[in-house]
C-alpha cells in the first residue's frame, strides 16, 4: 500500500509500465511506450499498455495531459506540472512557476480531499513563432 493509501496490488504489466516510466525523462505516449515495452516483453499487447495506464492514472501513480494534436501524454507523477504549449508549433515548455499551490493546500487542508498532482498548462504563440511573422 502506498501513501494515497489507495494502490491495489499492481498486474506484471503495470509494474513493467511503471518500471519502464522511471527510466524515461519527461512525457512520453502510448504507441512509443509500447514500443519500449515490446523490445523486452514480447507478449505485451498495445491494449494492455492502454489499460494498465489508465489504471495507474486512476490510482494517483501516472499522470497525463493531452498534446496539442490530441495525443494523451504519460509521465510519473510529479507533484506540480506546468506548461506553456505554443499553438503554432506545438513545442511545450516547462514552467516553473506555480500559482495553484496554494488552492492545492486549500483544498486538502479546508475540504479534506487528496489531490494526487494538478496541471496548468498556457496557450500562445512561442517567441520564434512570433519573431517568423505573426
Amino acid at each position: 500500500m502506498s501513501s494515497t493509501g489507495l494502490i491495489a496490488r499492481l498486474t506484471p504489466h503495470q509494474e513493467r509500465i511503471l518500471k519502464t516510466l522511471e527510466t524515461i525523462e519527461g512525457e512520453i505516449s502510448t504507441q512509443d511506450l509500447y514500443i519500449q515495452l515490446r523490445n523486452t516483453h514480447k507478449t505485451l499487447g498495445l491494449a494492455t499498455v492502454y489499460r494498465g495506464l489508465e489504471v495507474l492514472r486512476l490510482q494517483g501513480l501516472v499522470q497525463s495531459r493531452t498534446s496539442t494534436d490530441g495525443e494523451s501524454l504519460y509521465s510519473l507523477v510529479q507533484k506540480h506540472q506546468h506548461y506553456f504549449t505554443c499553438v503554432r508549433c506545438s513545442k511545450s515548455m516547462e514552467i516553473d512557476a506555480c500559482p495553484v499551490c496554494q488552492v492545492e493546500a486549500e483544498l486538502e487542508q479546508k475540504q479534506s480531499l487528496k489531490v494526487f498532482y494538478h496541471t496548468l498548462e498556457f496557450f500562445g504563440l512561442c517567441t520564434f513563432c512570433q519573431a517568423a511573422g505573426n
